[in-house]
């Protein structure tokens, strides 16, 4: 039973001038959200002026400007970013208390809601998704699409977080952290063998049809850069961003396709995969982008913390000789 001294202390802070105006953060989280005092108006069903008056007040309050006002263009300032991150927590947190009231001890299901980069390989994201299987209160949804229709569902707080081989770049989005979950040596493999005595990388690759990630892949753009110094020509029999099909090009048996380790892993462990051969100096990266520097959930802290455990060991283990 709470004590009269309990509310006597709330509504002090209630009272105090210092007090939080939750209503001008609101409107200030919708702005930095829309990245437009127009369509964050139109949101919010106010006049303009009124939530330009408002947003006033807040930086008035907080002494800081919260946005650098560039033509009709809203940048956020480093002080509206540290505001923005405290915004998200303050709504994440409201959204996970009214969910803990509306939901039942028993019957209450903790949803983690991952977006998946399009390309991505299905074999990592069923090696993250595994250890929440074995939990019953979680159910998982994923969602999977190009990287900057993921980024905007994470501002809109439709997904927790987004696997990705690709960083974004802190100077288009300031507001999405880039966690990185490990790395994974890439290779040169085939369905067949291919008969060569010492092959030599990269000069044995000049007559060899290549089945190669696009151009939007690092992967790729290190691999092309590597065999341009060497003066070489590939004969690129196929180039696709999916690396499912990508995995089924080079089980064919036509040539030989670039690819991170974790994406023929079952392949090379059925002995399906007949050639392979490591490219020195590359590795394709793997993110967890979120709008938090910290992840919100000390559940998912530990799950991100098993799946890069399991990176790291898939790394150094030796691969199979073929």
């Amino acid at each position: 039973m709470l004590s009269f001294g309990y509310f006597d202390l709330m509504n002090s802070a209630f009272e105090n001038p210092e007090w939080l105006n939750y209503h001008h953060l609101r409107h200030f989280w919708m702005i930095a959200r829309h990245r437009s005092m127009t369509k964050a108006a139109a949101k919010l069903k106010i006049s303009q002026s009124t939530l330009s008056e408002q947003l006033g007040e807040l930086e008035e309050w907080l002494g800081r400007p919260l946005f650098d006002r560039r033509g009709r263009e809203l940048h956020l300032t480093d002080a509206g970013r540290v505001a923005l991150e405290h915004a998200e927590t303050i709504y994440n947190t409201g959204h996970e208390l009214i969910t803990r009231f509306r939901q039942s001890g028993e019957t209450q299901q903790r949803v983690l809601r991952i977006g998946a980069v399009g390309p991505l390989s299905k074999n990592l994201q069923f090696d993250f998704i595994q250890p929440l299987l074995a939990d019953t209160r979680t159910k998982v949804v994923v969602m999977a699409g190009a990287l900057d229709e993921l980024t905007q569902k994470l501002h809109d707080h439709k997904v927790d977080l987004v696997l990705s081989n690709i960083p974004l770049r802190t100077d288009q989005e300031h507001n999405v952290f880039n966690h990185l979950l490990g790395e994974v040596p890439v290779f040169l493999v085939g369905g067949k063998t291919l008969k060569l005595t010492r092959p030599k990388f990269p000069q044995f690759l000049k007559h060899i049809p290549l089945f190669l990630p696009s151009r939007q892949s690092d992967v790729r753009a290190d691999f092309d850069l590597l065999l341009a110094n060497a003066g070489i020509e590939p004969f690129v029999h196929a180039e696709v961003d999916d690396m499912a099909l990508l995995r089924l090009l080079a089980l064919s048996g036509e040539g030989l396709a670039l690819v991170s380790k974790i994406v023929v892993e079952r392949e090379l462990q059925s002995r399906k995969i007949k050639f392979m051969l490591r490219v020195p100096g590359l590795a394709e990266k793997y993110y967890a982008l979120t709008i938090r520097k910290r992840f919100q959930n000390a559940w998912l802290g530990e799950i991100v913390e098993i799946f890069r455990a399991r990176l790291k060991a898939l790394a150094s283990q030796n691969t199979l000789k073929i």
